[in-house]
């Protein structure tokens, strides 16, 4: 018996060499980042005047999650 099976190996979306995508995923990312991080600001600032019985601000920002991968239409973006 003869074995003719060729297997293709399809270019995946994450491994493209196309600059522009490159620089769309970029900007995308840097855009999304700036998206979080002025809604983060905005609902510390909108809850500023909110304090604890000791005084302390009851909303505080603590800094940053860990890094995770959203999807996007171009493609998986790490966020």
């Amino acid at each position: 018996m003869k074995n003719d099976t060729d297997i293709i190996a399809l270019r995946q979306p994450e491994s493209v060499d196309d600059p522009l995508t490159e620089i769309a995923r970029d900007g995308a990312r840097r855009m999304l980042a700036a998206a979080l991080r002025a809604e983060a600001d905005a609902f510390v600032a909108q809850h500023a005047e909110e304090t604890l019985p000791d005084g302390r601000q009851r909303i505080v920002r603590h800094g940053y999650g860990p890094e995770r991968s959203i999807q996007t239409g171009i493609g998986a973006l790490d966020v």
